[in-house]
């Protein structure tokens, strides 16, 4: 009885490998034999993979939250800013303590923060813990949601590390200072500062 060979299978293409730039790596048809062409498609998928694996690691080092945990700021913890926020006006609505990254790209950006501290406010003065992933160049932003909204509005409060004056266009609308007014460094350990806040 004759014998039917087996249906040919035919090589799927993957999108995720035509799409990834091939910088330093010789074309194919300049490539010397056939062992060596192998050698260049393991290598493309294994560029693929490692570019699809950094993805989500890149994404989870912008936009992270938690509680204000002071335990991250006690002695031997870090890298960490203990910040001190004066000037509270209300115990009202959110508190939101926010660390960017000190560049004009990331400052202030949404979502583009490192670490947000989210804390129930304190009439006066209180103190929040922000863990920091390395020790580098950072800027804070706290800012007092006082209808709990979630939003800015201009019954709203701010403040900033190293408190530079925050300017109003018109004498309404406020103007956020630069990352240069703002930027400070932070070591491997727990760093302090104090922030006072300011309301239209």
């Amino acid at each position: 009885m004759a014998m039917t060979p087996p249906p040919r299978l035919r090589a799927c293409p993957s999108p995720f490998i035509q799409e990834m730039p091939m910088i330093g790596f010789m074309p194919s048809s300049r490539l010397p034999d056939g062992r060596s062409r192998a050698l260049y498609s393991v290598a493309a998928a294994g560029l693929a993979m490692a570019g699809l694996a950094a993805a989500p690691l890149a994404a989870q080092s912008y936009a992270r939250s938690g509680p204000n945990d002071l335990g991250q700021c006690a002695a031997g913890q870090g890298p960490a800013v203990r910040v001190t926020v004066s000037g509270l006006k209300s115990s009202n609505g959110n508190l939101f303590v926010r660390a960017y990254p000190a560049n004009s790209r990331d400052w202030l950006a949404s979502k583009r923060y490192v670490m947000r501290v989210d804390a129930r406010p304190q009439q006066g003065s209180m103190t929040v813990c922000v863990p920091l992933p390395s020790a580098g160049d950072y800027a804070i932003a706290v800012h007092h949601d006082v209808n709990g909204n979630r939003k800015s509005d201009l019954s709203d409060g701010a403040g900033m590390s190293n408190n530079p004056g925050i300017k109003k266009i018109l004498g309404l609308v406020p103007r956020p200072p630069s990352v240069d007014k703002t930027r400070f460094t932070a070591g491997q350990g727990v760093s302090r500062m104090s922030i006072a806040m300011q309301y239209m």
